[in-house]
């Protein structure tokens, strides 16, 4: 299939032939398959988009459950398990699968989340081969169903400071959990107020009167449907979405479980009592122990840029059908995708779109490549957490910002529940927020660029990183990083030496990666020094770290928005010749351009962009809306949505 035949503009610009199916094929890459069985998943169980408007919470919430399981039957649930328990021994193509099922409904979706990549993965990840054995086979069918209890009240993000307790009773050889306080509540845990079973709980480990900091233990909350002595749940109710999932608050009263209870992969109990683990320093344990949970970012961030491509592939085949206002003498109305302000509203969006699902790409590799043991460099895995962290971020924020601007530029019918926005809006949103708050997580990638992803990186909290960082010299945090290099070699590419920024075509992918590689570095030595300073004058290392936090945050979004441009333009540079490459290379323009423009005060300020520069680039992002505005039917089309999830007939026909 091929759409846009070749145009001939008047200052001779051809405009692309698009291929979309061919383009599909790139977008879908080695997991085609598993993204095929869920895109037919989704059809088959269609009718949940309307279910969810006219079902009461109960109901809502069964069929759901129901869903689920059902999906779990056709293996595209399990694709992460070990072959050996009935799973598809492929970490990879089960964030694909996460990914393309965020399509459909997303309780179904968030559902799905919990029970097999919450609560399986941290039997699976956590748990020897006791547990597999025990848990496993009817986990991933569905049969056991199961919750994360991780987020307390109280706590938060703050996991390392969580108030429930599991003391060693050497006696009896039992784990006795306890919720220390409302503060130490289980709070908002999917799976618990109606259908879980089975809880992996996160708690205190005291043994022999000594915390041994945060374990995880596998807790029973009901058996037989009726919940078990010493545990309480409370329904959750009605929230803003999500509204299929019974997410639940849990207390626990001294309940007892056995001593191989305890998740024990990196740390055990005998029946004696004493306390034995292959890794002696207690924080790097606990950040080991929720490394291996890192599967559910990388998830949540692929979720959340194809949830924005269905806010879009609905407002950009609206704005190719609808009409509003006759322009110029002529009596037909004009389409709205044709204004020039409505290019600027959703084009970019596409092609920031385009940019987060190569980035999501990378990162989904590195996780499939540490995971399965091709890559098995402790550096790897905390590079791999942090850009897992900051590419769900990015994703997530895009996913609220694109929804949002879609709904309006589809007016009032936006409104209506019929044509997804409303639900996606609502169960989208709180993707900010879990599996980690995206401003907590930034400040995670900016702990490893500080710290260059040293030894130290997982033994070092807000104030250890402060001193960490002042200890060194700041030219040395700044040739570190990677930035540093990268900028280096781009400026051999570039012509005018010191006038780089002057001298490159605008259009040049070198001066775009040089002028987000500029900015990362340059923020980044920034708060070193900043911190430096602080540290200098004998001032606290918390209220130092506290006042240079804006800039933390944003020396963060700079090296993810590196990332994210230097995987477009790699993928672009690697396809063949033709059609897609160039309107794949209008996006990438397109992309890096507008993300120069948004911070264009920043360039400006330090020098890198001149006034008259600055204008040029406005110049040239009008001019690839223009350039992209004939091909974005095809462009929305190629991310191979099913129609039926777009479920808007007056708004896509």
């Amino acid at each position: 299939m091929t759409t846009d035949k070749t145009v001939t503009a008047p200052d001779g610009y051809v405009q692309p032939e698009l291929d979309v199916r061919a383009l599909t094929e790139v977008l879908d890459g080695e997991y085609a398959e598993i993204r095929d069985l869920v895109r037919t998943n989704l059809v088959t169980y269609a009718s949940v988009l309307e279910e969810a408007d006219g079902l009461g919470t109960d109901a809502y919430r069964e069929r759901v459950r129901e869903l689920v399981v059902e999906m779990a039957a056709t293996g595209q649930t399990g694709m992460g398990f070990p072959k050996r328990y009935g799973g598809g021994g492929d970490v990879g193509a089960s964030i694909a699968a996460f990914e393309t099922a965020a399509f459909g409904d997303l309780s179904v979706l968030v559902k799905t989340g919990v029970q097999f990549g919450l609560f399986g993965g941290a039997i699976l990840h956590l748990g020897t081969e006791r547990h597999h054995d025990a848990y496993l086979p009817d986990l991933i069918t569905g049969k056991l169903m199961g919750c994360f209890a991780m987020t307390e009240t109280g706590h938060g993000s703050n996991v390392q400071a969580l108030g429930t307790v599991a003391r060693y009773d050497a006696a009896a050889q039992e784990f006795v959990i306890t919720t220390e306080g409302d503060q130490a509540r289980k709070d908002y845990i999917g799976n618990a107020a109606r259908h879980g079973e089975l809880a992996v709980v996160f708690a205190q480990l005291e043994v022999g009167g000594k915390s041994e900091g945060v374990h995880a233990f596998v807790v029973p909350i009901r058996s037989g449907g009726e919940v078990v002595p010493g545990v309480d749940i409370e329904d959750g109710g009605r929230k803003m979405g999500l509204n299929g999932v019974d997410n639940g608050r849990i207390r626990f009263d001294g309940v007892r479980v056995p001593r191989d209870a305890l998740l024990n992969r990196f740390a055990d109990v005998t029946p004696e009592g004493i306390y034995k683990s292959t890794i002696d320093n207690p924080d790097r344990r606990f950040f080991t122990m929720l490394g291996t949970l890192v599967q559910g970012r990388v998830s949540v961030g692929g979720a959340g840029v194809n949830a924005a491509k269905v806010a879009l592939a609905v407002a950009t085949k609206y704005a190719l059908r609808r009409r509003q206002f006759a322009a110029g003498s002529q009596e037909e109305e004009q389409l709205l995708l044709d204004y020039g302000l409505h290019q600027r509203r959703l084009l970019p969006l596409v092609a920031r779109t385009y940019a987060l699902h190569f980035a999501q790409d990378v990162v989904r590799t590195q996780l499939h490549d540490v995971f399965s043991g091709v890559e098995d460099d402790p550096q790897a895995r905390r590079r791999l957490e942090a850009r897992a962290a900051g590419t769900k971020a990015l994703g997530t924020w895009h996913a609220t910002r694109t929804i949002q601007e879609c709904r309006e530029a589809c007016g009032g019918a936006g409104y209506l529940a019929v044509n997804r926005f409303a639900a996606l809006k609502a169960d989208s949103d709180i993707f900010t927020t879990f599996e980690g708050d995206n401003h907590v997580l930034l400040q995670l990638v900016a702990k490893g660029l500080l710290t260059d992803y040293a030894s130290e990186f997982e033994d070092l909290d807000q104030l250890g990183m402060v001193r960490y960082v002042t200890n060194l010299a700041v030219e040395t945090v700044i040739e570190k990083t990677s930035a540093h290099k990268l900028l280096e070699r781009v400026r051999d590419l570039l012509p005018g030496g010191d006038e780089w920024d002057q001298e490159a075509g605008l259009l040049d992918s070198e001066y775009q990666l040089a002028m987000v590689r500029y900015r990362e570095e340059h923020m980044l030595a920034g708060v070193a020094r900043r911190l430096k300073a602080g540290i200098d004058r004998k001032r606290d290392a918390g209220a130092v770290f506290s006042e240079v936090q804006d800039h933390v945050i944003a020396v963060a979004h700079a090296h993810i928005e590196r990332l994210v441009l230097e995987a477009f333009v790699e993928k672009t540079r690697t396809l063949p010749e033709g059609g897609n490459k160039v309107a794949l290379g209008l996006l990438c323009d397109l992309f890096a351009l507008s993300t120069i423009e948004a911070d264009r005060a920043w360039f400006m300020e330090h020098g890198r962009l001149t006034v008259q520069r600055s204008k040029a680039i406005t110049r040239e992002v009008n001019d690839l809306c223009r350039k992209v505005r004939p091909l974005a039917g095809g462009l929305v089309d190629a991310w191979g949505i099913p129609s039926a999830m777009l479920r808007a007939p007056d708004l896509v026909g």
